[in-house]
């Protein structure tokens, strides 16, 4: 399957997921500094890892949603609502976590967020495979950010 480029479309496809992130850390940049205030689990990154692996999937979600709009298949409208929800629980992770300090709700939060991304995927992937395939880096993100949501939880 050959896409057509469609230069409008991808702008729109990557601003849409970036300014939802840049929107979440915006809203929750005063309370950022938690991260470095509460006991944290073993193999926890540095809080300046976060903001540079978010845009890459950012990006890359937007990338996967173009191709999913691009396409004419069958799914497509399920694949754009899963985005949608995704992307949802994706910015209200951030607030619930940073600035409430809901450790337990973030986390179940993130269960769902986990749950509906993987079948994104699954529909992604069934609608064009490399769509569904760009999202790996994504899921395997969320499955360790739910070992530090829980063990954060567990500690604090």
């Amino acid at each position: 399957m050959v896409l057509k480029l469609d230069f409008k479309k991808l702008i729109i496809s990557l601003a849409i997921p970036l300014l939802v992130g840049g929107f979440s850390a915006l809203i929750t940049s005063d309370n950022m500094d938690i991260y470095s205030k509460i006991v944290k689990p073993p193999l926890s990154p540095p809080a300046l890892l976060f903001p540079i692996v978010w845009t890459a999937l950012y990006t890359l979600m937007g990338i996967s949603f173009y191709l999913v709009l691009s396409s004419s298949d069958g799914r497509k409208n399920t694949a754009i609502n899963l985005f949608f929800v995704q992307l949802f629980l994706n910015f209200i992770w951030s607030p619930i976590f940073f600035n409430n300090r809901w450790f337990l709700v973030s986390l179940i939060v993130l269960v769902f967020l986990w749950i509906v991304t993987f079948l994104m995927i699954i529909v992604f992937y069934k609608t064009l495979r490399l769509a569904g395939l760009l999202q790996i880096p994504y899921i395997i993100w969320l499955t360790f950010a739910m070992y530090l949501n829980f063990a954060i939880y567990l500690l604090n």
